[in-house]
């Protein structure tokens, strides 16, 4: 409710990704195909969940808020399940709630909505079910229920963004070297196909959507092909690999200063289940392999935008889980233990003492989560705004005037009036991708010689064709992110 833009307490969440994500989902359930009729380059179940937040409600990002809610409770019961792995029930009641503030009150967070963030409660499950393998069940063989669980987990966050597909990698190939070191090869192979099968469930929808409509390639060319040969720079023109390697790790070192709330628990905690006593050797090699495959599968593509590392910041979990161990420690050493006659009369109101007390702590753990994110979040200076007072709203009185307008969005991503107004997008490049494909502005120029919508928002600049068909009907400047934009809003000439 505080962290996300999406919150009733914002007048609006007008980030251009969040509202692109709006925009394609709400397409897709007014019949629009992803890709081919509109465009935008994230996975299908990103789209699928915007799509049932437009239906929640089509005009405001509430819908998204409860998603979000929705998606949060799930992060917060996996992460109470891996701090039960290594601390006290109720000690891990108290740190689930702060273990998710200090991913939610970071830079990394941005203004709420994001893809990552979709990902990040497959991601906190997929953490759990690896550390209970190997912390409580390995040497023994895991179960084909474990291995089908996190190939589903993997095959959604496959069709979110599959540049978080990383951790599962990593995840599936500790889990063979768990065979291999028992030179069991056949079992390996068994593991790995029951994980595969699991991972193609999620594919099966979208397969027979694009399916039937002969329209896999589209699938294929906006998901797969623009993200890894025109969006990253993988296509063997980019750096060598000692640039790589020395560009990666100065990234690593500001992502560390810039969401020092989560990686001041990540870092201790990847190196306490690194170095820890009485851990086995691939228990180690795990949590090594989970951070490494994670964070290159995100920053391998050369792409560094500040909500990328959301991800990173499930491994806080062990930093909690640390200071949990420790806490538990120093009580166990202060307590004093109260004297053989005395135990079985004291024995109840030590019960209700201790109830008592985890009931003060889990407020007093709340408390500190508001707090902390009304201090840290970027977001909280956004909720004084006043509605009348955004762009998007002065420009929604010009175009709710036309009865059924339609709205072309150029020089940006959806500033976010497709969704203020209710308007379905009508053009495939219905917005500006910041990605170097020539189709994008020739074909706008084309839609715009064609007259094709009655009103056109640009940022900053337009060109100059636009005026042969269009008049100026609005421009208000807006501050974003520390910049200073114009927005302008064109109408259809009668």
């Amino acid at each position: 409710m505080l962290a996300s833009r999406s919150s009733f307490l914002y007048p609006c969440n007008d980030w251009n990704d969040a509202n692109s994500y709006f925009s394609v989902g709400k397409a897709l359930f007014n019949g629009k195909m992803p890709y081919r009729d509109v465009f935008d380059q994230k996975g299908m179940y990103l789209y699928f969940f915007y799509g049932l937040a437009y239906l929640m409600s089509h005009t405001t990002f509430m819908g998204v808020f409860i998603m979000e809610v929705i998606l949060a409770s799930f992060d917060l019961w996996g992460i109470f399940r891996i701090l039960q792995l290594y601390v006290k029930r109720s000690t891990a009641l108290v740190l689930s709630p702060l273990t998710l503030t200090a991913a939610f009150c970071s830079n990394s967070f941005y203004w709420g909505g994001s893809a990552e963030e979709i990902c990040f409660p497959f991601l906190i499950w997929g953490l759990y079910l690896s550390l209970d393998y190997f912390k409580n069940q390995y040497p023994e063989q895991i179960s084909g229920k474990t291995l089908l669980i996190g190939g589903l987990l993997a095959g959604m966050v496959a069709n979110i963004k599959f540049t978080v597909l990383g951790f599962f990698f990593a995840w599936m190939m500790c889990i063979a070297f768990a065979f291999l070191v028992r030179k069991d090869l056949i079992g390996a192979v068994r593991a790995c196909l029951i994980f595969l099968l699991g991972m193609a469930i999620p594919f099966i929808p979208w397969l027979l959507y694009f399916g039937l409509q002969h329209s896999l390639y589209e699938w294929y060319y906006g998901y797969v092909y623009v993200n890894v040969f025109v969006y990253s720079n993988l296509n063997g023109e980019g750096p060598s690999l000692y640039e790589r390697v020395y560009t990666l790790s100065k990234l690593l070192y500001w992502l560390i200063r810039k969401n020092l709330i989560y990686f001041g628990f990540v870092i201790p905690g990847v190196l306490w289940s690194l170095f820890g006593r009485k851990r086995k050797v691939l228990e180690r090699f795990q949590i090594f392999a989970l951070c490494f495959f994670l964070f290159l599968g995100i920053y391998i593509g050369g792409a560094t935008l500040p909500y990328y590392a959301l991800p990173l910041s499930v491994f806080g979990v062990l930093g909690f889980a640390l200071l949990g161990q420790i806490y538990e420690w120093a009580v166990g050493r202060w307590k004093k233990v109260p004297a053989e006659k005395k135990q079985a009369e004291e024995g109840k109101t030590e019960a209700k003492a201790q109830t008592a007390c985890m009931w003060i702590a889990a407020l007093l753990s709340l408390v500190v989560s508001m707090g902390m994110i009304w201090c840290l979040s970027m977001n909280i200076p956004h909720m004084s705004e006043k509605r009348e007072d955004i762009f998007l709203y002065k420009f929604k009185e010009i175009v709710e005037q036309t009865e059924d307008p339609t709205l072309l969005n150029i020089g940006c991503l959806d500033a976010g009036l497709y969704t203020v107004c209710d308007i379905v997008p009508t053009c495939r490049w219905f917005q500006t991708q910041p990605i170097p494909l020539e189709d994008v502005l020739r074909d706008q120029e084309q839609y715009i010689r064609e007259g094709r919508t009655d009103y056109i928002i640009a940022r900053d600049e337009y060109p100059a064709v636009l005026l042969e068909k269009y008049e100026l009907a609005a421009q208000e400047p807006w501050y974003q992110d520390g910049t200073e934009f114009t927005y302008y809003l064109f109408r259809l000439k009668n």
